[in-house]
């Protein structure tokens, strides 16, 4: 009986091979590299410094308003101004807030489980169990709010104009217990995608079983471009307004990627009707947000075109680290049949694609070899992926230096594992 191995067998031998001893090279290092979070850079931090001798002696707002003082629950107008366009929300429907968006969507949840939203016939606690759609990928944090109140997720598969409306369309229509869907329109985290204008008026304009159902929209990377060309979104409250579903939307977003990430401004939008439900909720837990450091903000940032400034300045520290993503990966991976990969116009965030099954394993080896990435499974309700092959990659924070030694890094974990379970491509 010929005990010969086949080219492809042969092949497969020789590249594992190799793979386990760069993998070895790679352990021996002594790295210590975090891919995690989608954290802003120090350089990045800098750009704001000046916001932190701000506002100097002056302590009244535009119209005479003592920001040392309690008060003004729906935050600074000159704000609210500045961030309308950007966010798409009308000035008189959108609040300025705390630091945190994520804070904002966690008490939105609440008051609607303990309240009623506008259009509710009861509070959602009591009409549990209750669901929210996910589009996956997604923001695992969405996921964690979910886990947080009890609220069932149902996985909705991405495309490249947004959520599968298909099953969008099928789910809300004939489901009374689904009462939301997370949306993170411009630039989606992980997977860069922007919500085509048909997606934006289908989400407006779907028939819903239940009458209190919301559009959470996490516009969180609106203004967070990496091209000299931005990227546009279609106006989802002109849009639920125009559907007759006025109260659909609720419009998320904050200063937290480009001022402080710590110490920014987030912002509320949506229906009046909502924002009176919000404003009312707030009054029993807070007698005013920052205005302090919502003023710093608008001394700062000046106006629209301010913030497009400065986030040109972002653009510059950020662009250079996708492009050394890419470029690795394609001279690293390209053609050998174990990856793909995005290569995103904005946002934060790569998203990287590997054989089922492989991802965790993936994952496993390069926090073993010193790279620590965000837990394969994590883009998906529950952490679990299915498939177990999407890995997300973030590459802001680390300088380009560290970065690419983590790009190449994990370049060889996909290989070896790759390698291991029997991929293999004759170039």
């Amino acid at each position: 009986m010929s005990t010969e191995l086949s080219p492809d067998t042969q092949a497969l031998a020789g590249l594992l091979e190799q793979a386990r001893k760069e993998y070895d090279e790679l352990a021996g290092r002594g790295l210590s590299l975090d891919l995690t979070r989608g954290k802003p850079a120090p350089e990045q931090l800098d750009l704001a410094e000046d916001l932190l001798s701000l506002p100097g002696g002056r302590h009244t707002a535009a119209d005479g308003t003592d920001v040392r003082n309690y008060g003004g629950l729906r935050g600074l107008p000159e704000l609210r101004e500045i961030f309308a366009e950007l966010l798409q929300v009308p000035a008189g429907q959108l609040l300025a807030l705390g630091n945190s968006s994520l804070e904002l969507m966690h008490d939105c949840l609440v008051h609607a489980l303990l309240g009623e939203v506008p259009g509710a016939t009861s509070r959602w606690v009591d009409q549990e169990p209750i669901a929210f759609l996910c589009p996956v990928p997604g923001y695992d944090r969405h996921f964690s709010l979910c886990r947080r109140f009890g609220i069932d997720m149902i996985p909705v598969a991405m495309t490249p104009d947004g959520p599968d409306m298909a099953e969008v369309e099928r789910l809300v229509a004939e489901n009374p217990a689904v009462k939301g869907i997370w949306c993170v329109p411009k630039y989606s985290n992980p997977d860069g995608v922007v919500y085509s204008d048909e997606t934006v008026a289908r989400l407006a304009a779907m028939p819903t079983a239940a009458p209190d159902f919301r559009i959470f929209w996490d516009n969180a990377y609106a203004v967070h471009d990496l091209t000299d060309e931005p990227a546009e979104i279609a106006d989802l409250l002109a849009a639920c307004a125009a559907a007759g579903h006025e109260d659909r939307a609720f419009v998320f977003g904050s200063t937290s990627k480009i001022t402080s990430a710590g110490a920014g401004v987030a912002f509320f939008g949506s229906s009046p009707a909502n924002v009176k439900w919000l404003l009312e909720a707030n009054q029993k837990r807070s007698i005013g947000p920052d205005k302090i450091n919502q003023l710093r903000h608008v001394l700062f940032l000046k106006d629209a075109d301010g913030v497009r400034a400065h986030m040109t300045r972002h653009r510059t520290l950020l662009r250079p680290k996708f492009e050394t993503v890419a470029r690795i990966l394609e001279a690293e991976l390209g053609g050998t049949g174990l990856a793909t990969w995005t290569s995103p116009k904005g946002g934060y965030f790569v998203t990287l694609t590997v054989p089922d099954g492989c991802a965790k394993e993936v994952v496993r080896r390069a926090a073993e070899a010193g790279i620590v990435l965000t837990p394969a499974g994590a883009t998906h309700p529950y952490g679990d992926d299915p498939r177990d092959a999407v890995i997300r990659v973030a590459p802001s924070y680390p300088n380009l230096a560290e970065l690419e030694q983590a790009i190449l890094g994990l370049a060889v974990c996909v290989r070896l594992v790759g390698y291991e379970r029997g991929v293999v491509a004759v170039r």
